[in-house]
């Protein structure tokens, strides 16, 4: 009876580290998800989640959402929640740029995390770049006064793209970004690290 009660636990763990909105297109409360009051940052395109938990685990007075668009990776960082004990972050399956636009409230967010972003390539491609002129303009719309975006690709000709698009973006200021030493690093970064590919940042402010 006991390791069945231990298994259901864990069950409803990884139930409750999934965010499902009640409502897709109203504007959903994240501090009634993760039942406090606290600075929210989002990690958008959180991949295998483990910046996102990294971060949760370093920061336990923050609040933290990460959204990915894939089931199988919605399943694998509620597992990953569910076996940290972290009652501080949730993940969501929604559209990175939908979640920013309609879902999360304006002047909801302190800091949004946009790591490594798929560069589509390919010319005719480049309309489904996550970072684009109406991206911005949602970001700017969810981040609080002073918040910040990080952003960080290894694909330069994306990230020429991007400076093109953050130039043209009104509310914003650029600023230097350097890392920490220790600062975590997303699954995708550790492997262009391990092949000596450069990284390229962006850190942007809310004015």
């Amino acid at each position: 009876m006991p390791p069945r009660s231990q298994d259901q636990a864990h069950l409803d763990a990884i139930a409750r580290a999934e965010w499902v909105p009640a409502d897709y297109f109203k504007e959903a409360d994240p501090d009634a998800v993760l039942g406090r009051s606290a600075p929210l940052e989002l990690d958008l395109g959180c991949g295998d989640g483990s910046f996102l938990l990294a971060m949760a685990r370093r920061h336990p007075e923050r609040n933290y959402v990460g959204t990915e668009r894939l089931n199988g990776r919605v399943e694998k960082v509620s597992r990953k929640i569910a076996r940290s004990g972290l009652e501080n972050v949730r993940v969501l399956r929604l559209e990175s740029h939908y979640a920013v636009r309609w879902l999360l409230p304006a002047g909801s967010a302190s800091m949004v995390y946009v790591l490594h972003p798929d560069p589509w390539p390919k010319r005719n491609h480049h309309p489904r770049r996550l970072i684009q002129a109406e991206f911005m303009e949602a970001l700017h719309r969810v981040l609080a006064p002073g918040g910040e975006v990080l952003v960080k690709t290894d694909d330069k000709p994306y990230f020429q793209w991007m400076e093109k698009v953050f130039a043209g973006s009104a509310g914003f200021e650029q600023l230097d970004w350097q890392e920490p030493a220790d600062w975590p690093h997303t699954d995708f970064e550790r492997e262009f690290i391990a092949k000596g590919l450069p990284i390229y940042r962006a850190r942007l402010r809310k004015v």
